[in-house]
């Protein structure tokens, strides 16, 4: 395995954060690069388009003396009257999903979720990576959900459909554990999307859950190239990290698949193959993908990411975004938006099947088993 995971041959060079580009001696004459916040994806807080009376910039260039501090990141606990969420996109598989936290520390540039922040009276750009909102009685709400007569457990529910489950607020409050384990006391089937080594503390019930096909979960991983890696997903566990995670979940039992998404084309569409062949030796079973799409306020936040880092290739990357998705980088069409369209979304989309079936992943019938769900007191249904 640790030759399959040496550093991507097509070598990015971001930016130096810290690196000056000039030689002046003024103070006020600093570069963006020099203001680079390390360890966020976002270097600024966007808009929030609910919010009439709100300081933002505008026109980050032009501003010569208002600097992001590079703040600790905030757990906002608050009680919440419900955890599940009926899904009504067409494009997904899941019909219901749970988060237990809203916003996210791992601050993916490219996250979709980042929008969402602004119904909590956020931004969706740094406010989304230092302000997270932890749904202190997540468990006892999924109970008490559990425990509704309409409920009967036909539908899986997923855990992350918005933000990861595992992502550092994890170590702290352990609500997906708790989430899990009410789960497994009801026999609920479960899918779970990560990219946090942290799954891996919850081994133990992930295990009993498999026993009973109640589980299965997938490993999001978007790059080998640690350049890449570090400043798209800066708090994230590395690529070999997480194919570590595959494997030793697989060894235990646990039903794996491998996320790739987004794919952005002129950054990352090329290790799809490699990925895709890495995750089959470390124990996946099946795979997913998704094409990068730039909505709402994360187009202005990817911009301004894409070309500080990669100013050599970001018109390029740009616009080869904008050519899968009609001339633009934003798509809400139902089954178009997740795949895009054009020669790049193409290529991709071939690749993905291509060399899908050369791995044989996604050959499995299995499913989760939908038949068992029960109360806490009750028999499990006979028909």
């Amino acid at each position: 395995m640790p030759n399959q995971l040496k550093q991507d041959h097509y070598k990015l060079a971001p930016k130096k954060h810290g690196e000056l580009n000039n030689t002046s001696e003024d103070s006020n004459e600093k570069s963006s690069a020099e203001q680079y916040l390390q360890g966020r994806g976002a270097q600024f807080n966007t808009k929030n388009r609910f919010l009439k009376d709100e300081r933002t910039k505008e026109y980050i260039e032009a501003i010569d003396d208002w600097q992001e501090n590079n703040v600790a990141t905030q757990y906002l606990e608050q009680e919440v009257k419900s955890i599940v969420n009926k899904v009504e996109s067409p494009d997904l598989s899941m019909m219901y999903s749970m988060n237990p936290y809203a916003g996210c520390e791992h601050g993916c540039i490219y996250c979709y979720a980042r929008n969402v922040h602004e119904y909590w009276g956020y931004s969706a750009g740094l406010d989304f990576e230092r302000k997270i909102i932890v749904k202190v009685n997540a468990p006892q709400m999924l109970r008490k959900f559990l425990m509704h007569p309409k409920w009967d457990g036909t539908h899986p529910i997923m855990l992350s459909g918005n933000t990861d489950c595992y992502q550092p607020a994890e170590q702290k409050y352990r609500l997906t554990r708790g989430l899990l384990e009410v789960c497994n006391e009801f026999n609920q089937p479960v899918g779970i999307l990560t990219k946090n080594s942290w799954i891996i503390k919850d081994k133990d019930v992930l295990q009993e859950m498999a026993k009973k096909h109640l589980v299965s979960a997938m490993v999001s991983v978007t790059s080998f190239n640690e350049d890449l890696r570090r400043v798209m997903e800066p708090r994230t566990t590395t690529a070999k990290q997480r194919l570590k995670v595959i494997e030793e979940l697989s060894n235990a039992g646990i039903h794996m698949g491998i996320m790739m998404g987004p794919m952005i084309p002129g950054l990352n569409e090329h290790e799809m193959q490699r990925i895709m062949k890495a995750g089959r030796d470390a124990g996946a079973k099946f795979t997913a993908y998704t094409f990068i799409r730039l909505n709402g306020a994360i187009k202005f936040l990817f911009h301004d990411w894409l070309y500080k880092n990669f100013p050599d290739r970001a018109d390029k990357v740009w616009h080869l975004i904008e050519s899968g998705h009609d001339g633009k980088v934003n798509d809400t069409r139902w089954g178009i938006r997740m795949r895009g369209e054009g020669n790049i979304a193409e290529l991709v989309r071939q690749q993905y099947k291509k060399y899908g079936k050369l791995y044989g992943m996604n050959e499995d019938r299995w499913e989760l088993d939908t038949e068992s769900f029960r109360r806490p007191g009750e028999q499990g249904r006979l028909f």
